[in-house]
């Protein structure tokens, strides 16, 4: 990374979260992934209704509750309790996996390790490491009509994790439809990534110098918008 960027103001994973939720419309059915995506539940507008669905079998749970607050018997999939909501509904994993192969999933939110100019997606295991977990990725990646990233744009080391080729194993290819990290909103189209939106301070040059394909900037690319 370049010394004179490292000093530079990222979006923190609350407003990453803050516009993701940007993209739900009302009615839309969402299933958030562990860690970033599962904060986007927290900033639904008022008046807005998205049903949050949960691999792990409930589908219309609330918000995150308060460290110490909730019933342990009612999590979202990373675990975290969750308020309950008005209609909620519980089920088995058969189930709840039926409803993400039947394409009854509109969005689905994820981390991601790295993300290719394609949009093929790694998200499920570090390969130095040699530990992870596939859990519903698979068929989320390819279930749900929309798939949108969140994460942050580089490693802690400075690394790219938008790519032109995935180092990394392969969760699903040419599934990713949406990227938003903390310096920048890209849409992956036919075309090649196209810069949207910029975090504030930031040029799309400084994007650009962070991200290994070449991105196209969108004539009406502006700073990141969260209302």
């Amino acid at each position: 990374m370049s010394d004179n960027l490292q000093g530079k103001e990222r979006l923190d994973r609350q407003i990453i979260a803050l516009r993701v939720a940007k993209e739900f419309q009302d009615g839309d059915v969402v299933n958030l992934g562990i860690g970033i995506p599962m904060l986007a539940s927290n900033f639904i507008p008022a008046g807005r209704e998205v049903v949050f669905h949960s691999e792990n079998g409930v589908l219309g749970f609330g918000q995150v509750t308060l460290p110490g607050e909730g019933d342990m018997d009612l999590v979202n999939a990373g675990g975290q309790t969750v308020h309950r909501q008005p209609g909620m509904s519980f089920f088995g994993h058969d189930e709840s996996f039926a409803m993400i192969r039947g394409g009854h999933i509109d969005i689905s939110v994820m981390g991601a390790y790295q993300a290719s100019e394609k949009g093929d997606l790694a998200n499920y295991m570090i390969p130095e490491r040699q530990v992870g977990t596939i859990g519903g990725a698979m068929d989320l990646a390819f279930g749900a009509k929309k798939l949108i990233i969140a994460m942050n744009h580089t490693t802690k080391e400075g690394a790219p994790r938008i790519v032109k080729k995935c180092s990394y194993l392969i969760t699903a290819p040419k599934c990713v439809d949406l990227i938003v990290t903390d310096i920048a909103v890209i849409e992956v189209t036919d075309r090649g990534l196209v810069l949207k939106e910029v975090a504030p301070g930031w040029t799309p040059e400084e994007v650009q110098s962070l991200t290994e394909p070449k991105l196209i900037v969108d004539p009406d690319c502006h700073d990141i918008e969260l209302m």
